[in-house]
């Protein structure tokens, strides 16, 4: 069953040019049953979203700056969440904005059972990132949709900027993560490894390096080998990774040295 999402999305602080890709985005993880935007409409730097909220049924909410320098809109919509939340209406929440005042809210809402999923630039500060279930860069959406635009020409260098490079660290965090979930033989079921990517690091999406599933990326990486499997039946492939034999696999954590004493003494 669909979970019901409260999409709230802070104006002044998120681009308007791709309000339709980050809609088809949050339609992914559940039905947007409540749309609303916030933002002083007598400004003039909002007038781009206008047209814009008929198309795709969001509703704009007036917040007028009380002082210069305060962002009166933050406050708004810290409190509507809180009024939608113990409504009892939704089942989760998606915070569209690239702002760290949202952080305790996030958490807040997680702490109520609440599932909470982030849309932002990727300028957006670590903190409020990890407080989310899931955190969608914009730039992963425009890349979609130029792809979409122009499929078979080369990627604009627009596009190629905000394509991130598998760093050694990276490489080094799904290794890990591989070797938490897999059996005797090292072999790990690509959809528990996916989950726990995700637990670990909420922003970690394979769109990210330029991927469309985390499969391919893996695939891309010479350090993994993948299996395909069918299940008991016979009916579906069952992907699973694991480190190729001769690349090294992540240290265990060292012992305190009081663990090591206890641990001889037994």
């Amino acid at each position: 069953m669909d979970i019901k999402l409260a999409v709230l999305i802070d104006g002044d602080n998120i681009p308007s040019a791709y309000v339709k890709e980050m809609m088809e985005e949050i339609a992914k993880y559940g039905n947007p049953t409540i749309k609303r935007i916030y933002g002083d409409w007598t400004k003039p730097h909002l007038s781009k979203w206008k047209n814009m909220l008929l198309e795709n049924a969001i509703t704009p909410i007036q917040q007028y700056g009380y002082t210069v320098g305060k962002n009166a809109t933050d406050s708004a919509m810290i409190i509507d969440a809180m009024d939608i939340l113990y409504s009892a209406k939704v089942d989760g929440f998606c915070l569209v904005s690239s702002d760290s005042d949202f952080t305790r809210l996030a958490t807040r809402l997680r702490e109520a059972g609440m599932k909470v999923y982030g849309i932002g630039e990727k300028k957006t500060p670590n903190p409020f990132i990890v407080a989310c279930d899931k955190f969608i860069y914009i730039e992963i959406l425009k890349n979609q949709s130029e792809e979409e635009v122009n499929p078979t020409e080369e990627k604009s260098k627009s596009t190629k900027s905000n394509i991130d490079k598998i760093t050694t660290k990276d490489i080094k965090f799904i290794s890990a993560t591989i070797d938490d979930v897999a059996d005797e033989d090292g072999w790990a079921f690509m959809g528990d490894v996916g989950s726990l990517l995700q637990k670990k690091q909420p922003n970690f999406d394979s769109r990210n390096y330029g991927f469309q599933k985390l499969t391919p990326l893996i695939k891309s990486i010479n350090e993994f080998e993948i299996d395909r499997r069918e299940d008991s039946k016979g009916h579906f492939k069952l992907i699973y990774v694991r480190i190729k034999e001769n690349q090294p696999k992540p240290k265990p954590k060292k012992q305190s040295r009081g663990k090591k004493k206890l641990i001889s003494k037994l």
